[in-house]
């Protein structure tokens, strides 16, 4: 692996350096904080307009290390949201994604080691996995976010699991951090522990549809269609067109009907806006996901701030960012 090496001088502690090049933000966070967070090694699988936003963020925040797996050759199509690929073929022909961005991340702090893992995401192992804190999949079926998010759960470690996905005007995040220890602050200034516990992503999918609020975001139940109707034509992420929009409503009915929701809680504009994206992702929204899941790294690396659970959304339609918390099915439940 190539690059600087992050993580600090003896024992932890912050080198006079990096002292001087994080100094706004330990303001804000604390040196303890920064100290974690210069120790913490993240994994990226996938590489697109969305995790190269993230990436940015906290290379700039200065992680320990970023770990970036994608083995796709660039495209043409990587470049209308993907910032980090030069518009140049004779930079980016015949390269992954992952080395292409890895060699740009590196210009934004040489001080944050940036390397490229080789491989499929659908291999990974657990004993491959302890290397990481922090795991973020994305452009994944649902079937490797499942296997990848099983594997983490089972490590000794914690290690903490992202999901995020933009498709057009519309992204979702989904966060597992186990059990999750942080500082929470009260009205006027005083902090408290607390400790939340986050069910995986099978069990955030799998809750009964009619055991949830009213007010649960429409979006929630659009990409639990899209995910099953794909998983179940063999679909990759993406591949689905307006073609598919009768087949599809048919599963959002058949879903609909089996958890006693009514299908107008599920808008069919919605669901054509999800098949119409297809890989497309809207820059401005790939920036604001990245934004918020940097931001929701950070809280889980240095247990400081209310983190969210465990599932967000962003629709640009109507600009609303909303954080659903899908609670964990009872035991009892049928």
């Amino acid at each position: 692996m190539d690059g600087a090496v992050g993580g600090g001088g003896a024992e932890g502690e912050l080198t006079a350096q990096e002292t001087a090049l994080y100094d706004r933000q330990i303001r804000v966070w604390g040196v303890d904080a920064q100290k974690k967070l210069s120790k913490a090694h993240v994994l990226v699988c996938g590489m697109n307009g969305t995790t190269i936003e993230f990436c940015k963020n906290i290379v700039l925040a200065g992680v320990g290390s970023l770990s970036l797996m994608d083995d796709h050759m660039v495209t043409e199509d990587d470049l209308n949201a993907n910032f980090l690929i030069p518009p140049d073929e004779s930079i980016y022909g015949g390269r992954s994604r992952a080395e292409v961005c890895c060699e740009s991340l590196k210009d934004f702090n040489p001080m944050v080691r940036v390397s490229v893992e080789k491989g499929d995401p659908s291999l990974i192992d657990g004993e491959f996995l302890d290397k990481f804190d922090i795991v973020v999949v994305s452009g994944a079926s649902l079937k490797i976010k499942l296997f990848i998010n099983d594997n983490c759960r089972k490590r000794s470690k914690r290690i903490a699991f992202y999901a995020i996905d933009c498709k057009d005007s519309c992204g979702e995040i989904f966060i597992d951090l186990q059990k999750h220890s942080f500082v929470q602050k009260k009205p006027g200034g005083d902090t408290e522990q607390q400790e939340l516990t986050y069910p995986s992503l099978q069990e955030a999918i799998s809750v009964p549809w009619n055991n949830l609020p009213r007010k649960t975001t429409k979006l929630y139940f659009a990409m639990r269609v899209l995910e099953n109707y794909e998983l179940s034509e063999g679909c990759s992420p993406g591949e689905t067109t307006l073609s598919d929009i009768p087949a599809v409503l048919a599963r959002m009915k058949d879903m609909c009907n089996k958890m006693s929701l009514n299908e107008s809680h599920i808008p069919a504009a919605l669901m054509e806006r999800l098949l119409a994206a297809g890989k497309k992702e809207h820059p401005p929204v790939c920036a604001i996901l990245g934004g918020i899941l940097g931001q929701e790294v950070i809280k889980s690396i240095s247990c400081k701030g209310d983190p969210i659970k465990n599932f967000f959304y962003f629709d640009a339609a109507d600009g609303k960012g909303v954080s659903e918390d899908i609670p964990t099915p009872h035991p009892s439940a049928n």
